[in-house]
């Protein structure tokens, strides 16, 4: 018995999906196919949310690129000139590039995950509703299998931006990395010192942007990339902390972006300020980096300078002024990931501030004057602090 080809509905994408497909049909006319590839087929499958798409052609992504982004009023980034890599930027993003190889069977083998590695045809899509799966790499059979594996053993050497893709695709609940990604991760994780910044931002904030980031961050750890993208991490993680502290400042760290995950998730739990703070932790930085996530960079980052500030006073550990030389490190770990301006002034401001509600908490009754100076001084970032410093407490 023959089983039918899996097939994607053009219904299951959203209106904004469907007005770029349909540009990029007209574009292409009949003698020139394009092939949506990657997650934008991955997540449909799925059911999930499709929010932008990748297209590959067998040449000439860079062209077609600049004349999408005029169609759609949008604007248009070379990635890699080299590569043939583009960005659209407009009502929808749409990443374009040319094929990695000669056919496109080859061109899904070189990409990094089978599960990335499926493709429905753009001209079949907007003509006939819906468009047959090309799978090269068994990709059909992981999706169902919920199973990260690669498309090639040398997936992630060719790639180490890879690694963050691969961990963040495994904090799914029920997936899991198949048998010897984690060795092939390891293997590549020191050649993540070479991978563009901006390329390495992208992931972390994409990272940071779903529920599980502290768990995703831990797993990095385990497969020894947090050391080179964060190295300021292997000092942390010998430096222990006094009561009312239980664990190490690594340790620490760790739970506090976990606890953020839970926080920013159960809003609600703040009754009545959750709707007002979901809107509020909605709002862009740029580099689609929102507060939400910027809230996790700053559990991340709020005690980067303990171990330098570790001192003795009255026989006890004591970190005075960790706060103000963290603010600095946070500015340099900023710049390294090519942050937004308003993203770093708003991580330099809440480490800066972040032992604050605390210090107030301990003086008793917070007077009026203290309540106003407070306010007056964080502005809009006051919501985030009081955030900040609640995951802070819970860690």
């Amino acid at each position: 018995m023959t089983t039918a080809p899996a097939r994607v509905p053009l219904e299951v994408y959203p209106g904004e999906i469907r007005r770029a497909l349909s540009d990029l049909a007209a574009l292409l006319g009949t003698d020139t196919p394009a092939w949506v590839v990657g997650g934008a087929v991955r997540d449909a499958l799925l059911g999930r949310p499709v929010t932008e798409l990748d297209v590959a052609v067998r040449s000439g992504a860079l062209a077609l690129g600049r004349m999408l982004a005029a169609r759609m009023s949008g604007a248009f980034v070379v990635l890699d000139e080299a590569r043939g890599m583009g960005r659209v930027v407009g009502p929808v993003q749409v990443d374009l590039g040319d094929f990695r190889a000669a056919t496109l069977p080859e061109d899904l083998r070189a990409r990094d995950f089978t599960i990335n590695a499926l493709a429905v045809s753009v001209a079949a899509l907007v003509a006939d509703a819906s468009a047959a799966v090309i799978d090269a790499t068994g990709g059909l059979g992981d999706l169902a299998a919920r199973r990260i594996r690669l498309c090639a053993p040398s997936a992630l050497s060719d790639d180490p931006v890879r690694v963050l893709r691969g961990v963040r695709l495994a904090l799914v609940p029920g997936w899991h990395l198949a048998a010897g990604v984690e060795m092939a991760a390891r293997q590549a994780a020191p050649a993540l010192v070479g991978v563009a910044a901006e390329r390495i931002r992208d992931e972390i904030i994409a990272l940071l942007a779903g529920s599980h980031a502290g768990r995703g961050l831990r797993m990095l750890d385990g497969l020894e990339a947090i050391p080179v993208l964060f190295p300021e991490s292997a000092a942390m993680k010998v430096t222990l902390q006094p009561a009312p502290h239980r664990f190490d400042v690594w340790e620490h760290t760790l739970r506090a972006v976990a606890a953020m995950d839970l926080l920013v998730e159960d809003l609600d739990a703040l009754s009545p300020w959750g709707p007002e703070l979901r809107a509020h932790l909605a709002e862009d930085l740029g580099d689609r980096l929102t507060r939400r996530e910027a809230l996790k960079l700053a559990a991340l980052l709020h005690d980067v300078a303990k171990p330098e500030t570790r001192a003795f006073e009255d026989d006890q550990v004591r970190f005075i002024g960790h706060e103000l030389l963290g603010a600095e490190r946070a500015l340099a770990v900023s710049r390294r990931w090519r942050l937004s301006g308003r993203a770093v002034a708003l991580l330099q401001r809440l480490v800066r501030q972040h032992l604050r509600p605390m210090l107030l908490a301990h003086a008793g009754t917070i007077r009026r004057r203290a309540r106003h100076r407070f306010f007056r001084d964080l502005g809009d970032d006051a919501r985030d602090l009081l955030l900040l410093a609640l995951a802070d407490a819970a860690a």
